[in-house]
């Protein structure tokens, strides 16, 4: 796919200014280096475009033989992201994408996931941009990663219906999350999406045929509950010699239609980041009290007076993994992950003698310095907003050709009729 040079030069401003290490200077110092850098990406999107090198000819071929790992995950756009989410989730999308180049990556703003609990449609739009443009800030590349909002590729909704008719009530029963929600608020307040959304999330992930998906432990069981759809999908529909008639039928191959997902658990680095108010709970963003978390986009006065004021014990030093001091581990954590190859016993060295009035100081200073960047990238990014649409509308597109086949897939194992 060849882009119309205005639209790839918008484009290609954008890359360069989040591929930016620590600050957002000028891309125009040269014209000719950035018609040249244009040509390049060009060049990019016309050839190696991951959603269609590897696929059949057949422009509704499904499911895909898997050729290579591919990863799906995504958060939702409510509220600012935080620390947690950055730490426990995109910082690991990054390391994982620029680690492994070989890895086919789909990175999306859940925002049908967002939802399920009533959100403002004033500040809806502007959190699912605000969110985007921080996933390229922090470091997902358009080059090695497909980028989009969830509600853009329309195969989410509709896969997703055709597998609540398949899936059991009394597994989304057990689902601990939907117990969780509905003890706190009862079930008269809550809507059926929450009860369901397990299964859209089921959808999200084998749309894309995905081999593995970055998961905390709190997700686990929602995974669990993908891989036990795929299983009763392709043994209800994917099996015998009528199957394999509607498939040559169609022209696709008769094999299975969705591929098991595997769990990428969180390593360390990238473990749970716990509430500033409370070490046994995890930060939040529908914690109604802001102080609980640091926010990406604090400024340095506010991350400075939340960990000012941050809940604390009365010991003196500091020390992972004591069941009894939560909130020691959690800080020291938070250290660590903002100060990546550094190892538990060389900050102990240097902080575990230390009063809480001597640490706090030196967290809030490590966490502004990391935090630095990503603000400066953020802020390029969202005075171009067309551009970063333009990396939205592109994810989506390369999304929606692979999750179109697995959808036609799933159509002609249920025996619906395809258009001609």
């Amino acid at each position: 796919m060849k882009l119309a040079p205005s639209v790839t030069m918008a484009l290609l401003a954008t890359i360069l200014r989040t591929a930016t290490p620590f600050t957002t200077t000028s891309i125009s110092k040269s014209t000719s280096s950035l018609h040249r850098r244009t040509q390049t990406l060009q060049q990019y999107m016309s050839t190696t475009t991951p959603s269609s090198t590897d696929t059949s000819s057949s422009s509704n071929s499904t499911p895909e033989k898997q050729k290579r790992t591919r990863i799906l995950s995504g958060v939702q756009p409510t509220g600012s992201l935080h620390l947690g989410n950055y730490l426990g989730a995109i910082k690991q999308w990054v390391t994982y994408q620029n680690e492994n180049p070989q890895s086919e990556n789909y990175f999306c703003v859940v925002d049908m996931h967002a939802i399920t609990v009533p959100q403002d449609p004033g500040t809806l739009s502007e959190n699912t941009l605000a969110s985007a443009a921080l996933y390229l800030a922090a470091g997902i590349d358009p080059a090695k990663s497909r980028i989009f909002v969830q509600s853009h590729v329309t195969a989410h909704a509709e896969l997703a219906w055709l597998l609540n008719c398949v899936t059991p009530m009394n597994w989304l029963e057990r689902m601990i999350q939907f117990k969780d929600k509905a003890k706190k608020g009862g079930t008269e307040g809550v809507g059926v999406g929450l009860f369901t959304y397990p299964v859209l999330m089921a959808a999200d992930i084998i749309l894309y045929q995905a081999t593995h998906v970055p998961v905390g432990e709190d997700q686990r069981q929602h995974l669990e509950l993908s891989r036990d759809i795929v299983r009763r999908f392709n043994d209800l529909y994917c099996k015998g010699n009528q199957y394999k008639k509607r498939c040559k039928a169609v022209g696709i191959p008769s094999r299975p239609v969705f591929v098991e997902p595997n769990a990428m658990i969180v390593t360390e680095g990238g473990a749970r980041v716990m509430s500033l108010t409370d070490g046994r709970s995890k930060m939040s963003k529908s914690d109604e009290n802001d102080a609980s978390r640091i926010n990406v986009l604090d400024t340095p006065a506010v991350i400075r007076n939340k960990i000012k004021k941050c809940k604390t014990d009365e010991v003196r030093g500091l020390e992972w993994d004591n069941p009894e001091r939560p909130e020691a581990s959690n800080l020291l954590s938070i250290y660590a992950a903002v100060q990546p190859g550094r190892t538990k016993e060389s900050i102990l060295e240097e902080v575990g003698d230390l009063s809480w009035g001597e640490f706090k100081p030196l967290l809030a200073e490590k966490v502004i310095e990391h935090l630095e960047p990503i603000q400066e990238r953020y802020a390029a990014l969202r005075e171009d907003d067309e551009a970063l649409r333009l990396i939205l509308k592109e994810g989506a597109d390369a999304a929606s050709e692979v999750a179109g086949r697995t959808l036609f897939g799933a159509k002609v194992a249920m025996g619906f009729t395809t258009p001609s």
